[in-house]
Parts: C-alpha cells; sequence; structure tokens
C-alpha cells in the first residue's frame, strides 16, 4: 500500500469512528426533527415513472433490483430484503414516484400507510436504512412525491411527515461534515439544497448554496465529465440538478453560478457519450442506458449541436466519419476517492456502424454489482490489449482497505499520452499508458486510424519498453474484441479472418496481418435484461512471435454482404 493510499485509510477510520458515535442512540436527539417545518414547493421527479408497479405495490409485490417479494400482509419494511440492493431501493422511496402516476385515491392513501409504516419503525434506527446515500435519496424523494402524500392528509401526519423529513435533514446535515470528497458527499449536498428550498430554511439554503458551489466545482470537469471518468454518473447528477434549478426559479431566486455551468458543460456530454443507437458507452462503470431518461435529458438540451470529438479533461476521445463512430478511453486512473467504479480498461474502444454497435466493453451490471464487479472491471472485459493476464490497474486486496474506502482503484495508469490528427484522408487517434509499467516494465500503445469515407477502421497495438527497462520476449498478450450479442462472428479460412453480420444487414471484415484470429465466448452487461452471451475476437501471441500488432475492420461489399446473411442462420442468444 503506498503513503496516499494509507493517508486516506487512516484519515477513513477516523472518520467511521467518528460517525459511528454520531449514530450511537444516546446521541440521537440531535436529530429529534422537533423544529417546525413548512412545504413550500415540490420538485420535479425527472426519472420515468409507470403506473402498472402502483398495482404491484398495492398487491404487496415489490420488485426492485432484480429481486422479488412478497409482503404476506406484513410491512414490506419487515420483510427479510432478499438484496441489500433491494433494501436499498426500497428505503430510498424512488418507488413512489409509481404511486403518484397511477394518480388515484387509493395509490395516495396507500403512499401515506407506507411512509407512516416507515417512520414509526425507524425509532429502531434501521442502519441501512440510515445510510447517508439511502438518506439523501430518500430526502429528495419525500420532497418530490410530497404532493402524493399529504393530499387530503390529517393535520397529524402532516406534522408527523414534516417532523420526519426534518429529522433526516439533520441528520444529513451532521453527517455531511465526515464525509470524505466523493459522489455521496455530492448527492447529499443536493438533497440538502433541496430540503432547504422546499421547507423555506433562509439559513440551510445559504450554506447548502455555497457547499453546492464547492462540491460541483471539485467534481464536475471543464469538459462536463464527473472526476471518476463514469459516463452514467453524468446522467444521475444531471437528473438531480436540473430539478434543483427549476426550484431556484420557482422561488424567485438565483442559482448558484456553479450549478448552471455545471449543466452547461455536462449536457453535451451526454450526447458526446452515444452510439448511434441511442446507447451511452460502457466505460468505467457505465451499464445499461435507460433510454428514456436519455430522451428527458435531451429535451433540456437548448444548444442541440453535435457532440463534441474530444473530451480531453475527461480522458475520451471520438472519432467519427459519415455513420461510423469510435470512442476511446484515453485517460488516467481516477483519483482514488473516486475510482470505486472505475474499471481497468486503459486504451479500451467501442465502434458502431449507425444504429448497429460492433465492438463494446463488457460493461457493469444494474444488480448483482458485487457478484461481478470483479470479473468486468478486469481488463480481460474490455476491447484492449491484455498482457500476462494482469489487469492494467490494481484493486484493493486488503479488506480493511475495502471496507473503508470501497472497490477503490488502488494503482492504475497515471501517464496516458493522447495525440490526435485528421485530414482529407482519415482521422488518426495515438494513445499509450503505464498501466503495466510496474508490474511488467512496459508501455503499450495504441494507433487508430477511422478513414474518411468510413469504410474502414484501422489500429496498430504495440507493447514497449518503459523507461529504463528491457522487455522479455516471453512475455504473452491477448489483444481483444468484445462483439454486440447482436452481432454474428463467423471465421474465415481457419482463423484468418472474421465476418461480422449486423442486424441492419451491413457485413464487416476483420483481420489481423500475420495473426489468427479466435472466437470466444464473452458477456454483455449493457442490456436492461441481464447478462447475455456474445463473442469476442481474440488475437494471442508474445513479443517472440510480434511485438506490433496490426488488424483492420473493412466494410463489406453490400451484394456479399447479403449473400452472408442468406446464408447465416444462428439464432441470437437468449438472456442468462
Amino acid at each position: 500500500m503506498d503513503l496516499q493510499l494509507a493517508g486516506f485509510v487512516a484519515t477513513e477510520m477516523l472518520r467511521s469512528s467518528a460517525r459511528a458515535v454520531l449514530n450511537a442512540p444516546p446521541l440521537r436527539w440531535r436529530y429529534s426533527g422537533s423544529r417546525s417545518a413548512r412545504l413550500s414547493i415540490a420538485p420535479q421527479d425527472l426519472r420515468t415513472a409507470d403506473p402498472t408497479v402502483a398495482a404491484e405495490i398495492y398487491a404487496g409485490r415489490f420488485a426492485f433490483a432484480g429481486k422479488f417479494a412478497l409482503a404476506n400482509g406484513r410491512s414490506p419494511f419487515e420483510i427479510v430484503p432478499p438484496s441489500e440492493e433491494w433494501a436499498k431501493a426500497l428505503y430510498g422511496f424512488g418507488w413512489m414516484r409509481h404511486l403518484r402516476a397511477a394518480d388515484s385515491a387509493l395509490s395516495r392513501a396507500n403512499a401515506r400507510a407506507l411512509v407512516e409504516e416507515w417512520i414509526d419503525m425507524q425509532g429502531r434506527w434501521h442502519s441501512l436504512a440510515w445510510n447517508i446515500e439511502i438518506t439523501a435519496r430518500r430526502v429528495l424523494a419525500w420532497l418530490a412525491q410530497s404532493p402524493l402524500v399529504l393530499e387530503q392528509a390529517d393535520i397529524a401526519f402532516y406534522r408527523k411527515f414534516a417532523a420526519s423529513l426534518t429529522k433526516q435533514v439533520d441528520y444529513l446535515i451532521s453527517m455531511r461534515r465526515l464525509m470524505r470528497p466523493s459522489l455521496m458527499r455530492l448527492q447529499v449536498t443536493i438533497a440538502l439544497a433541496q430540503a432547504a428550498l422546499c421547507l423555506e430554511q433562509q439559513s440551510l439554503q445559504r450554506r447548502s448554496a455555497r457547499w453546492l458551489e464547492k462540491e460541483l466545482k471539485a467534481q464536475i470537469l471543464a469538459d462536463g465529465g464527473h472526476m471518476s471518468r463514469n459516463p452514467g454518473l453524468i446522467l444521475q447528477i444531471l437528473l438531480d440538478i436540473l430539478p434543483l434549478r427549476h426550484s431556484y426559479v420557482a422561488l424567485s431566486l438565483m442559482p448558484p453560478q456553479m450549478l448552471l455551468t455545471a449543466i452547461d458543460r455536462m449536457m453535451p456530454m451526454v450526447r458526446f457519450f452515444r452510439h448511434g443507437d441511442g446507447a451511452v458507452a460502457l466505460f468505467n462503470g457505465m451499464g445499461p442506458t435507460p433510454a428514456d431518461i436519455i430522451a428527458t435529458l435531451l429535451a433540456y438540451d437548448e444548444t442541440r449541436g453535435e457532440p463534441p470529438l474530444s473530451a480531453p479533461v475527461s480522458g475520451y476521445q471520438r472519432l467519427q466519419m459519415k455513420d461510423i463512430l469510435v470512442m476511446a478511453d484515453a485517460g488516467a486512473a481516477p483519483p482514488v476517492l473516486f475510482s470505486q467504479e472505475a474499471h481497468a480498461g486503459a486504451l479500451s474502444f467501442e465502434f458502431s456502424d449507425a444504429a448497429d454497435r460492433i465492438v463494446v466493453n463488457c460493461g457493469m451490471p444494474w444488480a448483482a454489482r458485487k457478484t461481478w464487479e470483479p470479473v468486468v472491471r478486469h481488463t480481460s472485459a474490455h476491447s484492449t490489449l491484455e498482457i500476462e493476464n494482469i489487469s492494467s490497474a490494481d484493486f484493493p486486496r486488503k479488506a480493511l482497505t475495502k471496507k473503508l474506502l470501497g472497490p477503490v482503484m488502488t494503482h492504475g495508469p497515471r501517464r496516458v499520452a493522447c495525440e490526435t490528427e485528421s485530414n482529407s484522408i482519415q482521422s488518426e487517434l495515438v494513445m499509450s499508458h503505464d498501466g503495466y509499467a510496474r508490474s511488467l516494465g512496459c508501455i503499450h500503445q495504441r494507433h487508430m486510424t477511422l478513414t474518411t469515407d468510413g469504410r474502414e477502421v484501422l489500429g496498430v497495438d504495440e507493447i514497449l519498453p518503459a523507461s529504463g527497462k528491457n522487455l522479455p520476449e516471453d512475455i504473452a498478450y491477448a489483444l481483444r474484441f468484445h462483439l454486440h450479442p447482436y452481432v454474428r462472428a463467423s471465421l474465415v479460412r481457419d482463423g484468418e479472418g472474421v465476418l461480422l453480420l449486423l442486424m441492419s444487414g451491413r457485413a464487416w471484415k476483420f483481420t489481423a496481418a500475420g495473426m489468427k484470429a479466435a472466437i470466444e465466448e464473452s458477456l454483455y452487461f449493457g442490456g436492461a435484461d441481464g447478462a447475455r452471451r456474445c463473442e469476442q475476437i481474440v488475437l494471442r501471441g508474445s513479443l517472440a512471435q510480434m511485438s506490433q500488432i496490426r488488424w483492420r475492420f473493412s466494410r463489406c461489399q453490400p451484394l456479399f454482404s447479403e449473400k452472408l446473411a442468406q446464408q447465416e442462420n444462428k439464432e441470437l442468444d437468449l438472456p442468462l
């Protein structure tokens, strides 16, 4: 463990001890919620609601995070959670938006009953229910859905609801002081800023505005990316700060300038990471794309211009010609405290032809993350070069580090070089990273070219010695190209090439100079239906054989594409 990481662990041990003391029963008086609160406005909820879910909830069927539980006449808060993710979803109360969408007296009464059950039961101080992140989500959900639970409610319920809400806000204020810099602290700050506006707490409005300015300035990068380098977090943050901006306007208050700046920066990044089919590229923790959320966010995009071709601060690059799009991860490891979802996918890329996604990364599942995390974060789950079956980044091996800091990236690429050049013939991208310098003494360099006619994607991957190092010839490598589940791959002439048939009927051919390709099994987590079987093209070799790997994707002629489509009879794999 290096000195920086050791310092983070020591600091978090002190913070954890302080949080434990504040959470102890004798000190819970500080969260009494005794101040009177008056709800003045309810913020928008931009997340999509499904009124059919309301009927399921009323019937006592609770389905969250891929798990299902029956209440059988009991309170859902008495059920033994089928998974921790299920419990987080239950205690976060985001499901109340479905009850509001039903827009009936029955759904309103059901919502009030469930909220009251939670308030009455939480005198027991359930530890997971009072997790800081879950509490912040619950505060935002209660504020947004307050019209649902308060319409036709009596004064006794109103007071109970307001007192509990104030108690939770007080708790977040106290716990925020002990939080390390993190996405969670930004989420807590957003919840406090929204609560200050809705509850008309002027003192908290001033403080939360200062906190919000500081967090957004620190976490939102100059090109609109998030410090974690996770494209999915851009979507999450926008879903929370767009309603916050609206709340300021509704109260005729000037939003903090950094809030407006962050929104203006982040909106183009939503378009930057989208493929032709509308899905977001699978880099550094991104999982299935919520199409409804993308549509909602794009409706707020006032510029609606072409996405930028470069996000150098976030560490991503785009090559685009006609319908062909290549996106590449050309960034260093994020700061340790923001790397809980970062992947060892340095120099990995994704490639699409219009609405057909061809080369992808495996992505992060939306459920059972802890189970799949070690697999999907490994370099082998990305379309890049893996050397000696080792990841280009390391993750915690010590239980104490993982317990205190989460599954952070302990070591990763620090020096990532990137150069781009375009002319009338082609666009080029040259990248290199030092993720293997410490463990193997080598540098991975990747040179990618997209021709202006959009008919070829060319690549050269090379293993170079790190400064002052000598490369042993017995170093083995595997160059992987994970294919989207809808791509059908067939070997040509015993691996001299690979034919790729797309859903649209178009076809591409993959070849590698002097090497034979293999088609191997892979998994894809970018779909809403969970893990899907897919395939990957793999080139295996060693430095003794070849240190420079040249490969090419070429679009086939339409006539040949039609013939291939007629010959290909494989059915698509079903979800696992």
